[in-house]
């Protein structure tokens, strides 16, 4: 584009010098009388020249524009340099066989050789000697350009791009449980020195949980335990397997929320037992299916446990406000379990306290306990039930329960009193989820 400029710059300063030269020689005949007609002449004249030049200017912008990658016209826009062609080209006898182009750019460069040698500063041998010439450049040059496919353009994405939003409602309820299944075995000769006799015994357990908690207000906990344990003896002759572990327990815990771990609790807790309760040679039945059931409803306030960095989580319930309500399916164990007259029920109102943690003190070793307190201010009830648990695998465990008891409603032992207690260990497959 540069080049075609400077075309163009030559141009006008070719008109302008000979528009000067006009206005000189007028000048130089300003003395003789002016001839109107040759004035007039001379005005068409110059029109008409000048008119000829802007059509040969704009035939050679044209021409550039349609060849300004033509390699051929580097010789007027390069630093004057003397090359060997143009002086070739005007020297030789015989007819130049060459382009127009080329043999124009020879003529162009000859009239600058003759007119102005002083602006040569170059010439072809010391091109030579430094490098090589190009030799194709009185050749026409034409691109060769590979047509190709044109991509189409990538589809503009609106700013706003539709999303399909699912919205899921939460579950707010919470189902979890845990269960396991050990056996225990002794065998002891008959000329055991100590004494002593073989025994089996079996222990299975399993804990429900569905609990509601919409972490702004409500909770309502349910909770259910089932265990049962049989065992055998040689020297009961009597029986066959008797129990030595049984429970059926169901803890139900309405909570509406206070002030942050504090809430207002309604509590029912309803247990009895699977099996009838035996003793070894004794014909006697001493427990049985809803002999005794009891259901204790209390109101009160729970305080949700969280310690240790959450090692240490469970619950603690006050219920000042507490009812039971005690039914003894057995006419025979009735009196047994303080109902008093010709009746299998009996209810009375007192206080009532049930706390139950978790305690994970190793990794493989937790210990679970609950404490559950409960008075008529007439009579009173305690039982603390400890568990011990080592997970040796994912899926065998070993347990040691400790039960210790105190119910001043059962008939007083000479040796124990109103003081009760039970212990167990045992080893077998456990499972959670």
């Amino acid at each position: 584009m540069k080049y075609k400029y400077l075309l163009l710059m030559m141009a006008l300063l070719t008109v302008t010098f000979a528009s000067a030269q006009r206005k000189g020689r007028e000048a130089v005949a300003v003395d003789r009388k002016p001839d109107t007609a040759q004035v007039v002449k001379d005005y068409i004249d110059s029109l008409t020249s000048l008119r000829q030049q802007l059509d040969s200017l704009q035939r050679v912008n044209t021409q550039l524009r349609q060849e300004a990658d033509d390699g051929r016209y580097f010789r007027l826009f390069a630093p004057p340099t003397f090359y060997h062609s143009g002086a070739k080209s005007a020297l030789s006898l015989t007819e130049n066989s060459r382009d127009d182009v080329a043999a124009s750019v020879d003529e162009a460069m000859m009239q600058l050789y003759m007119r102005r040698p002083d602006l040569v500063e170059n010439n072809e041998s010391n091109l030579r000697k430094v490098g090589t010439i190009r030799e194709d450049v009185n050749r026409e040059m034409s691109q060769q350009v590979d047509l190709t496919n044109l991509a189409e353009p990538t589809p503009e994405e609106p700013e706003a791009v539709p999303v399909r939003l699912v919205v899921q409602k939460p579950n707010f309820w919470k189902f979890k449980g845990d269960g396991y299944m050990q056996f225990l075995q002794n065998y002891v000769s008959d000329n055991w020195h100590k004494g002593g006799e073989s025994n089996y015994s079996a222990v299975a357990a399993a804990t429900l949980e569905l609990n509601y908690n919409d972490h702004d207000r409500f909770t309502f906990d349910n909770k259910l335990e089932a265990k049962l344990g049989i065992q055998t003896s040689p020297s009961d002759t009597v029986h066959k397997f008797k129990t030595n572990n049984d429970l059926l327990r169901l803890t139900s815990k309405l909570g509406i929320q206070a002030h942050k771990r504090w809430y207002y609790t309604l509590q029912l807790l309803a247990y009895t037992q699977f099996a009838r309760g035996l003793k070894a040679n004794d014909e006697n039945v001493y427990s049985d299916f809803t002999s005794p059931f009891d259901l204790n409803l209390g109101l009160g306030m729970e305080y949700k446990v969280e310690a240790l960095n959450k090692r240490l989580i469970g619950t603690l319930n006050f219920l000042p406000l507490s009812f039971n309500f005690r039914y003894v399916a057995r006419w025979d164990l009735a009196p047994k379990y303080g109902i008093r007259g010709d009746h299998r029920t009996m209810e009375d109102f007192g206080s009532q306290f049930t706390g139950e943690l978790k305690w994970q003190l190793l990794d493989q070793l937790s210990w679970k306990t609950r404490l559950f307190a409960y008075t008529s201010y007439h009579r009173g009830l305690i039982e603390w039930e400890n568990q011990f648990e080592l997970k040796v695998t994912k899926y065998i465990s070993a347990n040691l329960f400790l039960y210790p008891r105190f119910d001043d409603a059962n008939a007083r032992d000479d040796d124990m009193g109103y003081f009760q207690f039970q212990e167990y260990s045992s080893i077998g497959l456990t499972y959670n989820f």
